[in-house]
């Protein structure tokens, strides 16, 4: 099995029991996630050795986000420890016509203020073969960016592969800054995953005579984009997740890829996800089943098919984290969705 490397912020989520609003809620449930985080856990759980980077605070509450990785084997020995406090997001789950909404209380955050030198990359990136980020890790200070770059130039002068969730959030940051400083880093990237949005806002590609707003599914524009997207930054791969919102809990949830080096374009099966039980965490889900996949070996479509049966999995569990076996997502992508009791 592969050596995965994450970094990123872990966080103390804080959701609304009985999809609640805020205004109605008297307590939360309480679970700890985050972008990089999340795809660690699911690395670790499909067997590889997957290492999270983060800073957290020098008290209980770090104590527990680092107890809640290590639950799921991944590794922790690379954490740093000190600053202020550990990042809080509120979460009120919506349903039906109602979205979901997320409320940010992380300003000062450990990893926010985090400095290169507490750190080893050379020793973080020694024998190690897949290096994950996301767009949220340079979104939230510019020391994190900064690291961030330090991390990636680290990882290439490694060798190790690196992939890139994209993942826009506009509370974080606005669209020009996302390019400035995302584009800088696309250098050091291998495999970009993102959604058309976040194609969009982050790198400024957009899907031709299609508005970001819509679910029309336009594959041939999908194809144009990624091609563009190739022939700037040489990825070696593009990937997006499709996801067909009919209601906050009704989605439709397929994906495409295309490989630079053979000119493939694939999009997978699409499943259908209703009722949805928690949609945080399943972009995460999906990027480590293609990670994954690629790891393992797998041709494009079959490394895409499982990133895709792994996340509509995740999207019926709730918390950031996808709890899921390789025979469980394996299962799914051979066609047994039934949910049948197993006995």
């Amino acid at each position: 099995m592969a050596k995965v490397v994450t970094m990123g912020e872990i966080m103390l989520r804080l959701s609304t029991p009985n999809n609640e609003r805020f205004i109605q809620a008297d307590e939360f449930d309480v679970c700890y996630g985050g972008g990089e985080a999340n795809v660690a856990v699911s690395l670790a759980n499909y067997g590889h050795e997957a290492e999270f980077v983060t800073k957290v605070p020098k008290n209980p509450i770090g104590d527990s986000a680092v107890a809640a990785l290590r639950k799921f084997n991944v590794g922790t020995k690379y954490i740093a420890r000190g600053g202020e406090r550990l990042g809080i997001y509120f979460l009120e789950i919506g349903s039906a016509l109602r979205a979901s909404n997320v409320v940010y209380d992380r300003t000062h955050s450990s990893i926010s203020t985090a400095d290169i030198e507490d750190f080893d990359f050379d020793v973080i990136f020694a024998h190690c073969d897949w290096f994950h980020f996301s767009g949220i890790t340079p979104a939230i200070s510019d020391k994190a960016a900064q690291l961030t770059e330090a991390a990636l130039q680290a990882a290439k002068a490694h060798g190790v592969k690196v992939s890139v969730d994209l993942n826009f959030r506009q509370k974080l940051w606005s669209i020009e800054k996302a390019q400035q400083v995302m584009t800088h880093l696309m250098q050091y990237v291998d495999v970009c995953i993102g959604g058309r949005e976040d194609a969009q806002k982050v790198l400024g590609f957009k899907l031709p005579n299609t508005d970001v707003a819509s679910d029309d599914l336009d594959l041939l524009g999908y194809q144009s984009m990624f091609e563009q997207m190739v022939e700037k930054f040489n990825f070696e791969y593009v990937v997006s997740s499709l996801r067909m919102s009919h209601s906050a809990s009704d989605n439709g949830w397929s994906a495409c890829i295309y490989a630079r080096d053979t000119k493939e374009f694939y999009h997978s099966k699409e499943y259908r996800i209703t009722p949805m039980v928690d949609r945080v965490g399943g972009g995460d889900s999906f990027a480590a089943g293609v990670i994954c996949g690629l790891l393992d070996g797998k041709d494009v479509k079959s490394a895409l098919e499982f990133g895709v049966a792994a996340s509509a999995l995740k999207h019926t569990i709730p918390g950031d984290f996808n709890v899921v076996t390789r025979s469980e997502v394996d299962n799914l992508v051979g066609g047994d969705g039934s949910g049948r009791v197993q006995r």
